[in-house]
């Protein structure tokens, strides 16, 4: 009797020089990461919570605490459309940017989404280095963190490329985006 043979495996997504647009959980790496990355394929960084920042002439945690989630989105839709005119870069998006309709289409469709999987564990240890978490102020962050992971990886799995980030040295998740992009 005849078997079939094993399916092959998916094709890699293969960037072909838009900008690359990181995604994920806060604390997965997507700034730090996103430095080292821009820095090794001589690229610009940019940090869309910086230029919210920027645009809004005051802090992320104080554009939550004055006007609420819903108006921080609105200007994150914006500023990041505007990133996303396809020059080459490397963005880092705030956690909550990708699961917007409008933002994640305008990701998926005009860059190169990468997704920067981490465990809640890992980015509970991570995001205990900052009290700069609006969503995570006076809760229990494994809690919030788990109940984001639920809500949100649906979503951050549409990205062009899944990468683990774990307890690693950030510049191991670096390479393993380079690998993927046949960089290295």
């Amino acid at each position: 009797m005849l078997q079939s043979p094993a399916p092959s495996p998916p094709e890699p997504p293969i960037w072909t020089g838009q900008p690359i647009v990181l995604v994920g959980l806060m604390g997965a790496g997507k700034s730090t990461v996103g430095r080292r990355l821009a820095t090794r394929l001589d690229l610009p960084f940019v940090d869309a919570d910086t230029e919210i920042e920027i645009a809004a002439g005051m802090a992320v945690s104080e554009i939550f605490e004055r006007f609420g989630e819903a108006h921080f989105r609105d200007g994150e839709r914006r500023v990041i459309a505007r990133l996303m005119d396809g020059e080459r870069r490397v963005i880092a998006t705030g956690g909550g940017a990708f699961v917007d309709p409008q933002t994640r289409a305008a990701i998926l469709s005009n860059g190169f989404a990468i997704w920067l999987d981490a465990k809640p564990a890992v980015l509970v240890e991570r995001v205990s280095r900052r009290d700069t978490r609006p969503l995570l102020r006076n809760r229990d962050p494994l809690a919030v963190l788990e109940e984001l992971a639920r809500v949100r990886n649906p979503f951050y799995a549409t990205a062009h490329l899944r990468v683990s980030s774990h307890r690693a040295p950030h510049d191991a998740t670096v390479n393993a985006i380079l690998k993927a992009l046949g960089k290295i």
